[in-house]
């Protein structure tokens, strides 16, 4: 299980990064857990400035702008 944390307003990108983290982890098997995290003091203590940022298992993997498919796919892996 893969423990996933999306960064962000709740603007589109925001919206759209959990839809696409939900259809990769759908096709390849990968079960996850995905939390939105909205509260800016909690997204600047994990150093994201630009949003939508991911943090998988703890760690920030991306930060701004929309991830792309087969970045997705390599944190799945």
């Amino acid at each position: 299980m893969k423990d996933i944390k999306v960064l962000g307003s709740g603007c589109a990108n925001c919206r759209n990064t959990i839809a696409l983290i939900e259809q990769v982890a759908r096709d390849k098997g990968v079960p996850v857990t995905i939390e939105k995290v909205q509260d800016m003091q909690a997204i600047i203590g994990y150093g994201v400035m630009a949003t939508p940022g991911v943090v998988l298992d703890g760690k920030v993997v991306h930060a701004g702008g929309l991830p792309s498919r087969d970045k997705i796919e390599a944190w799945l892996s």
